[in-house]
C-alpha cells in the first residue's frame, strides 16, 4: 500500500475528505516524531508501541574476512506489535 492509497483508505474509513485525512496523518507523524526524540513511548491500542532504545557498543565480525569490527553505540527506534494484531494476522 502506498502513502496515497493509505490516505484514501483512511479518508473512506473515517468518513472525511482526503485533505483532512492527510492533515491528520501529518499531525500524527509529527507527534510521534517529537515523542520519540524525547525518548518517550508511543502506545497505540490494538496496534503496538513505538519506543526508543539505546544499544551499547559491541564487537562484531566482518562476515567476509571474519576479523573483529567495533560497532559503535547507537540509538534505535523499535516497534512492538500488539498481541491482538499479531494473533489477527496469524489467523488470516
Amino acid at each position: 500500500m502506498t502513502r496515497t492509497q493509505f490516505i484514501e483508505t483512511l479518508a473512506q474509513e473515517a468518513g472525511v475528505d482526503k485533505k483532512q485525512a492527510k492533515a491528520f496523518l501529518e499531525a500524527f507523524t509529527a507527534v510521534v516524531e517529537r515523542t520519540m526524540i524525547a525518548h518517550d513511548e508511543v502506545p497505540l491500542a490494538g496496534l503496538g508501541k513505538f519506543k526508543v532504545s539505546d544499544r551499547k557498543a559491541r564487537v562484531g565480525r566482518n562476515p567476509l574476512t571474519g576479523e573483529p569490527v567495533q560497532i559503535p553505540a547507537k540509538t534505535v527506534v523499535k516497534f512492538t506489535i500488539a498481541r491482538v494484531l499479531k494473533e489477527a494476522v496469524l489467523k488470516a
